[in-house]
């Protein structure tokens, strides 16, 4: 061989080792055939979310092969390949590759298989490894890109979004979530989780074999049984996937964009969700489901309910007694509870002499989690599900649940706990002499009798209180009160101080009262330059508590005839909810004529102030306006669905939703705000109040509001973000058209991304818009039935789920106006914004 020619060879080897190795480094997602991944090497996904290689534990002489979040503090190991076989530290050469079948392979220093995807691969001449965004380890034909295997299919301890905890009944699969055994040691440990296999499944933890934990029955929306942590679910939106063709089913959650969330499956047994935000130094614990006693499975036995808030935490129920009274005695309850009186179907030869028609009933118990092993059956109401199991010998409680119907149990009751609020209504099935039919009876005579007479003195009060207010005798009323079941007035009163007082025995809250001196000298007295805005309440004025943060104070105004109740109302229903996306109250005053209420200060003002001054949105862009809009989703949702009181906000509104320092929503003043019963779907009222452009066909023109009239006022809010204009100023002349009617006209022409705000052009997401625009415009439809509900809407703004045609607005409030609607200005009941408050038929 010549000089000349093993030159060329040398420079050719040369340039080919320069391509294939720029390959590598371009392709760090990907590992091809013929390619290996060694110790020290690592493949990252393409957005550098998720890394992919070899590990070791702290304090760890093993070494695994695995996934983990990328350069977020603490490292976070999400899925382990080799759990059960481990590799020696000492071990170097180990390496990962795919073999010539195939298959994705971990081989030892000396080449012995130490884990195997293990699955049939049609051909091996285009296949390759690939990390995704997801956290998904996907092997596939890069030609056709088929999956072969993929690592979500094989869950460890964390569940991730897009991973699937369900079954197969044909094939006999399961996802199963399995814990660590040690916070150092990724082998099997003791817990699972996974999902019972009935009409509407429930989450279970499983210690060995054994059940530990369980969530309730899933309704379509949340479980039935986590009333405590149902904020955990505006973070992880559960989806439930049934396919009886394939066999499969399942549970998923939807990924989030605004932050990184997963749940993990702790040694121990418990359960945390975490999430991570961009720029936070570290995961933040969103929610840790904590197993005390009555959260371990039928820690009370049969037919006991257990109770966190009482002593003894387990207790019988009604017409039962402990199966052993000296094992219950030394707290020892597994034992359960047994009836105290059979029921008449139970007795031998059902004999019905003295006793006839004294048939066996039910007797209602609220607010409980609903017993495990419930058989389901579609039925349309309550009453057939009480007839289907009163005609059952065996059925021995029955309950009726939205969106799961009826729930019947036969034999035991196991695993129930009390909630002090929330919980479902479960009735029990009794012999008739427990029931106390007689003696309830009896009751009600006596208590009709002291109802009347409190009655007629409740009125005389109102009388002496009207009178009181009209002859203008006012004095100073007390400085102090304590909010709690007592209350203290001195000799000295004022209208106000009657109402206090009338607030603390119907409307208990826990909220700090703060003294009128403390709100003057935060606000500066009330200094012009601390005003916010004004409404129909009175003014809102910024301060600062002595060592302590800044303020919002929202102060009733002298002037206006309105606002006691819209106080009362507001103070009573934000003290009793937590969310994220709901403004906090701090506390209030009410101290002789002054009525005032405290929040937190939002930094950035009401969405209006930014959303329709020109000089101000460009600083809302595409990505602000989405997490503003999903937010206020999330809000509602809470308000509607999962708090401890179901609430329809009545008043939602651009100008109603104040912006945190970081942008972040939350939905504010509650003045007009109604709480419902779950299986109310229409409410009436006398009093229309609200905001012109955001009232619902419905509510406007008859007084008839729902959790739809929300939905209405959200998908007017939706496209006021979108376009970045005020739905109530608005007006297309070319067509005489809305701003509604102006988006259903480009939606409807194919033209939807017209619609969008032009400050949004080099931030704005096409697909985001286009299923924002669509979801607004379901939103905005005339008819309630025809308006999703805050859990589909959720689901519609973060998948790529097909959604149904929306029908064209028709409604203009204008046109109520034109028919002799009246305003009363003295009724509105925001700031910087025209509400109103119309009556019908007056």
């Amino acid at each position: 061989m010549g000089f000349r020619q093993a030159w060329k060879i040398l420079l050719i080897s040369i340039i080919s080792c320069c391509i294939i190795q720029s390959y590598h480094c371009n392709a760090s997602d990907t590992i091809q055939q013929s390619w290996k991944l060694l110790v020290g090497e690592t493949l990252t996904s393409a957005s550098q979310v998720f890394e992919f290689g070899f590990f070791t534990p702290a304090n760890s002489d093993k070494r695994y092969l695995g996934i983990w979040f990328k350069n977020i503090p603490p490292i976070k190991v999400v899925w382990v390949a080799n759990r059960e076989s481990p590799l020696k530290v000492s071990d170097s050469t180990v390496s990962l590759s795919i073999s010539e079948y195939g298959n994705l392979v971990l081989l030892d220093g000396t080449q012995n298989v130490i884990w195997s995807s293990n699955v049939s691969v049609p051909t091996n001449n285009t296949v390759a490894v690939v990390l995704l965004d997801s956290g998904n380890l996907v092997l596939k034909d890069n030609v056709s890109g088929q999956s072969f295997w993929e690592s979500f299919d094989y869950p460890c301890d964390t569940f991730l979004p897009g991973m699937k905890i369900g079954f197969n009944s044909k094939t006999g699969e399961k996802w199963l979530l399995s814990s660590w055994q040690k916070e150092n040691d990724p082998s099997l440990g003791n817990f699972s989780i996974g999902i019972s296999e009935q009409l509407s499944p429930q989450f279970f933890i499983w210690n060995k074999v054994t059940p530990y934990y369980r969530t309730g029955e899933w309704n379509g929306l949340k479980f039935i049984g986590l009333p405590y942590i149902d904020s955990a679910a505006y973070i992880i939106q559960f989806v439930f996937q049934q396919d009886f063709q394939e066999g499969t089913t399942y549970f998923t959650f939807l990924p989030n964009t605004s932050f990184l969330t997963f749940v993990e499956l702790q040694s121990t047994g418990s359960v945390q969700v975490v999430q991570w935000t961009s720029g936070a130094p570290a995961w933040e614990i969103y929610a840790t489901m904590v197993h005390a006693p009555c959260d371990i499975y039928n820690t009370c036995g049969p037919s006991a309910v257990c109770s966190k808030h009482n002593f003894p935490t387990c207790s019988c129920l009604r017409g039962f007694v402990p199966h052993s009274s000296d094992e219950w005695s030394k707290g020892n309850w597994t034992g359960g509870c047994v009836r105290r009186t059979e029921l008449l179907c139970q007795q031998k030869g059902n004999s019905l002499s003295p006793g006839v028609g004294l048939q066996d009933g039910f007797f209602k118990l609220s607010g409980l989690k609903l017993p495990d092993l419930a058989a389901i059956f579609r039925l349309d109401s309550a009453s057939e599900c009480e007839k289907l199991c009163l005609n059952n010998c065996s059925c021995t409680a029955y309950a009726y649940v939205a969106g799961i119907r009826c729930m019947v149990w036969s034999g035991d009751l196991l695993d129930m706990q009390d909630y002090s609020y929330s919980g479902e209504d479960l009735f029990l099935r009794l012999a008739y002499s427990e029931l106390g039919k007689r003696k309830r009876k009896r009751a009600l005579i006596i208590c009709s009798a002291v109802f009347s007479c409190l009655f007629l003195g409740f009125a005389l009060f109102c009388l002496l209180k009207h009178k009181i207010y009209i002859t203008g005798q006012k004095r100073k009323v007390a400085r102090s009160f304590s909010l709690g079941d007592s209350c203290y007035i001195s000799k000295d009163y004022t209208v106000e101080s009657l109402w206090v007082g009338n607030l603390k025995k119907e409307d208990p809250i826990e909220l700090p009262l703060i003294e009128f001196e403390v709100i003057v000298t935060a606000t500066n007295n009330f200094k012009v330059e601390n005003k916010l805005g004004e409404g129909g309440f009175g003014p809102v004025f910024k301060g600062k508590l002595k060592d302590g943060p800044e303020i919002a104070v929202k102060r009733l105004s002298n002037r206006t005839g309105q606002g006691i109740e819209e106080f009362k109302n507001e103070i009573v229903l934000i003290s009793k909810l937590q969310h994220r996306n709901l403004v906090r109250l701090l506390g209030c005053c009410i101290e002789g004529e002054e009525l005032l209420i405290i929040y937190e200060y939002m930094p950035n003002r009401s969405l209006d102030k930014s959303l329709f001054d020109a000089s101000q949105k460009e600083l809302l862009d595409w990505p602000k306006r989405f997490n503003i809009i999903q937010g206020v989703a999330r809000g509602l949702l809470y308000l509607h669905r999962d708090s401890c009181l179901n609430i329809i906000h009545r008043d939602l509104k651009v100008s109603n939703i104040l912006l945190d320092e970081e942008m972040n929503p939350k939905i504010s003043d509650f003045g007009l705000a109604r709480t419902f019963q779950k299986q109310q779907q229409l409410v009436h009222t006398h009093r229309v109040a609200g905001t012109y452009g955001y009232m619902s066909p419905e509510y406007a023109l008859r007084g008839v509001f729902s959790e739809k009239s929300d939905v209405f006022s959200f998908g007017v809010l939706l496209l006021e973000i979108i376009s970045g204009k005020k739905n109530s100023s608005f007006h297309y002349v070319e067509e005489n058209l809305n701003l509604l009617n102006y988006a259903w006209k480009l939606w409807s022409e194919q033209r939807g991304l017209d619609f969008m705000d032009g400050t949004l052009i080099n931030s704005f997401s096409p697909e985001e818009i286009t299923r924002c625009l669509h979801v607004g415009l379901l939103c905005v439809q005339e008819h309630p039935r025809d308006r999703p509900t805050m859990a589909d809407i959720i689901l519609m703004l973060n998948s790529e789920m097909k959604c149904s045609s929306p029908k064209q607005p028709t409604f203009k409030f204008e046109t109520y106006l034109d028919l002799g609607g009246s305003v009363k200005d003295n009724e509105r009941c925001s700031i910087n914004e025209l509400s109103a408050s119309l009556s019908q038929g007056r």
